[in-house]
């Protein structure tokens, strides 16, 4: 399996054999991003080493509602890519707000055209799609704008009883 603290290594190994003061600008610039997802939180895996536009993502989140549950992505990255996002589904059983019971997701790096401006864009990278995916976790947990209504008012209703069904969730379907 690749993780995504693997590609790190390697590509750290890579650096070596530039200069010191290029290495060092480069990993200034991408280590938040980098530290998020190597935390563990993220793997990549490659169900069909042929078809590397085709991969699965785990989350593995560390903190929040849904610590402790293993949530399955399927990627496939269409053929006009980078001009279009990627399709992603969530292949877990979740109870999510932005997330469907049968994997659609509201995130809106991966809406082609987005009212706000934070849609895709050419200038957008897988990377930014697997954080993006991860911080539906935590951060980008969004009660106000949701996909699956039912989850976000039992949210607002209950909390505690959210909290419970979020947990029998991760117990049935994210182990």
């Amino acid at each position: 399996m690749l993780t995504l603290a693997s590609k790190l290594k390697r590509d750290d190994g890579l650096k070596g054999s530039r200069t010191a003061a290029t290495a060092s600008d480069s990993t200034r610039r991408v280590s938040v991003r980098d530290k998020l997802l190597v935390k563990g939180t993220c793997k990549v895996h490659f169900p069909d080493p042929n078809k590397l536009h085709c991969f699965q993502l785990t989350v593995t989140p560390d903190e929040g509602y849904y610590q402790g549950g293993k949530f399955q992505f399927e990627t496939e990255v269409p053929d006009a890519y980078n001009m279009v996002p990627p399709k992603v589904k969530c292949l877990t059983k979740i109870w999510h707000p932005n997330i469907t019971e049968t994997g659609e997701i509201c995130l809106s790096l991966l809406r082609e055209h987005s009212i706000d401006g934070t849609g895709w864009a050419p200038t957008r990278t897988l990377k930014d799609v697997v954080w993006g995916l991860n911080s539906l976790f935590t951060d980008l947990l969004n009660f106000d704008d949701p996909l699956n209504i039912e989850a976000a008012e039992h949210h607002l209703r209950d909390k505690e009883d959210f909290r419970n069904k979020v947990d029998d969730y991760i117990k049935r379907y994210a182990r």
